[in-house]
């Protein structure tokens, strides 16, 4: 790869399209986890005509997306090197930090000691405690909830600890503020990566979530790329929910929206607002609404969405911007289970002076995070091996 200096890099995450179980993988109960490629054949092919020239085709066998003999882009899979499956262990990964070991889960729910001081602190008993499907659990005990105010706490197989709310009940910022006294609290052995608020409202059916959730992450335990950046006077700008991810760490700019469409707004949009910098995207449709779902057919048609959308997109790059289109794990809808799988994620790199081709396997995410410093011409003390 030639070595240039770039004035713009825009780093888009697809939350949760994988590429293929790691090794590791049967280790996670994902043996079998390929995202991309069971998607395809699940769905009968997928139609990404844009991604299919830069490359992607040539990194697995995506029924529907051909090997191209000179992909535009510059594509390869990367491994993640730290413990877990989970989006703040995949993008603080990618930015430049290793983990020696997983953050806490708690697939038996959270111990009653903590549950019952959590309840002093925001002065109302909780209901739940115990891992489920978010969309399964508000319509299970919603109807407690609306009757008697508690809160619903539940987790998952990622670290998390979620409270969901009917913003009837308990509006949003309450929420948030139930969820800043949890945060506080989930410290040593508890401290899980992420504290999220699920806010939702009633229909004729039962219950659905809003747009207006929040998550409430630790902060990294070091500097990543983007404490890096921000200290060598380059701006970076987060659109959706990276701000929340790296707990507003080394952001100077960042515009908290959700939603697929509105990210790729705005991502648009910052073309024209954003001379230099980074900008750092994730897409969470993918995962949020499908993979967690197993909706196989809603995760092709928002891969091809994005792929149209992508086309048009890269017309407005200038002859100084770099792409990076990546993920931060897997989601395969297509397994019986509706966690993260363990995979390898795909990376293509677009731009002008940027070599063409396939390149090997990476052993870390945080390769990645290395190769944006030195596209900056910025010395970073983060993991990582650069790609140049």
């Amino acid at each position: 790869m030639n070595r240039k200096h770039y004035k713009r890099v825009i780093l888009i995450i697809l939350d949760g399209v994988g590429i293929g179980e790691l090794p590791d993988a049967c280790k996670y109960g994902d043996s079998g986890s390929n995202t991309l490629v069971n998607i395809s054949i699940k769905a009968d092919g997928l139609n990404l005509p844009c991604l299919e020239r830069l490359g992607l085709g040539n990194l697995a066998p995506i029924k529907g997306v051909k090997k191209v003999p000179t992909p535009e882009g510059l594509c390869f899979r990367m491994a993640e090197k730290s413990p877990g499956k989970d989006t703040t262990t995949g993008h603080w990964e990618l930015c430049g930090i290793i983990l020696d070991k997983p953050f806490p889960t708690f697939p038996e729910g959270f111990p009653e000691e903590f549950i019952r001081e959590f309840e002093k602190r925001i002065n109302t008993k909780v209901i739940g405690n115990y891992p489920a499907s978010g969309t399964e659990i508000i319509n299970k005990l919603g109807d407690e909830h609306v009757k008697t105010g508690y809160p619903i706490v539940y987790t998952s197989a990622d670290s998390v600890f979620q409270i969901a709310a009917c913003e009837e009940i308990i509006p949003t910022e309450r929420l948030y503020k139930i969820c800043e006294t949890a945060r506080e609290m989930l410290k040593g052995d508890l401290a899980v990566a992420r504290v999220i608020a699920r806010p939702f409202v009633r229909v004729k059916d039962g219950y659905v979530r809003t747009g207006n959730r929040r998550d409430f992450s630790l902060p990294p335990p070091k500097d990543t790329l983007l404490d890096c950046l921000k200290k060598n006077g380059i701006e970076v700008y987060s659109i959706g929910k990276i701000d929340d991810i790296f707990a507003n760490r080394g952001i100077t700019r960042s515009l908290h929206v959700t939603g697929n469409r509105e990210c790729m707004k705005e991502l648009e949009e910052s073309l024209d607002n954003f001379k230099n910098g980074l900008i750092f995207t994730n897409l969470g449709d993918f995962d949020t609404l499908y993979g967690h779902r197993n909706d196989f057919k809603g995760f092709k048609n928002a891969l091809e969405g994005f792929d149209f959308w992508l086309d048009k997109f890269m017309k407005k790059l200038k002859d100084d911007d770099l792409l990076i289109i990546t993920a931060d794990h897997g989601c395969d809808p297509t397994t019986p289970s509706t966690d993260h799988s363990r995979e390898y994620v795909p990376v293509i790199m677009y731009g002008d002076g940027i070599k063409k081709g396939e390149i090997g396997d990476r052993k870390s995410f945080s390769d990645l995070g290395k190769t944006i410093a030195t596209m900056f011409d910025v010395q970073c003390d983060i993991e990582g091996e650069t790609i140049l």
